[in-house]
Parts: C-alpha cells; sequence; structure tokens
C-alpha cells in the first residue's frame, strides 16, 4: 500500500466541506476556490473541481451567475445557497466531532 495513496483518500474525503468553506463567505470563481484549496495543499486539479461543483449545484447546496470578463471568456461565480448555509452548518458540527474522535483515538494510550 502506497502512503500517497491513502493521502489523497482522505483529501477527497473532505473536499467538498472544504469547497462549501471556502464559499461560506460569498461567492467566488473557480480558479479563486482552486488557489485557496491548493494555498491550504489540498492539491486539487480543475479536473477534479468542476464535477465537484456540478455534483454540489445539483444538490441545491451551491449556486452561480455568470460575469461577463473584459478579458475572455464570462466567468461562472459560485455561491452558497440558503440549503448550503444549513449544510455546512451541520458538516461543522459533525467535522468538530470527527477531529475530537479521531484525536482521541489517534492520541490516547492504548490500554487494551
Amino acid at each position: 500500500m502506497k502512503i500517497e495513496n491513502t493521502k489523497a483518500q482522505m483529501r477527497k474525503g473532505v473536499l467538498e466541506f472544504c469547497i462549501l468553506s471556502v464559499l461560506k463567505d460569498g461567492e467566488a470563481y473557480t480558479s479563486d476556490i482552486l488557489e485557496t484549496l491548493k494555498d491550504a495543499k489540498m492539491l486539487v486539479v480543475e479536473g477534479t473541481i468542476y464535477p465537484l461543483l456540478t455534483r454540489l449545484k445539483n444538490a441545491g447546496l451551491l449556486s452561480y451567475r455568470w460575469e461577463e470578463s473584459t478579458g475572455g471568456p464570462p466567468r461562472k461565480y459560485y455561491d452558497l445557497t440558503e440549503t448550503g448555509k444549513l449544510f455546512l452548518t451541520e458538516l461543522n458540527g459533525t467535522w468538530s466531532e470527527l477531529q475530537q474522535a479521531v484525536n482521541k483515538v489517534t492520541s490516547e494510550k492504548n490500554t487494551q
């Protein structure tokens, strides 16, 4: 088993949560979302993010709008819907519980 595969799977498992979190403060263009994720070392490529954005939009968690660009094609800006905001609130609680559980399991001495 290769460690890089396991690390990639761990990142993929939280990527949707991270995308929603990036959008919590307002709308963003896809390249801005990618940049934020890359800065956080999420190692995301365009081929990965577009299907995720589409899936989140189809689930009613995201909306988008087109804006004309002076230097190229129109840009699609994504934003959280009200359903997306509620969903993110729920995920934040779940993430906190998961963090605590993983920290407990990985930091406590095995007493068995």
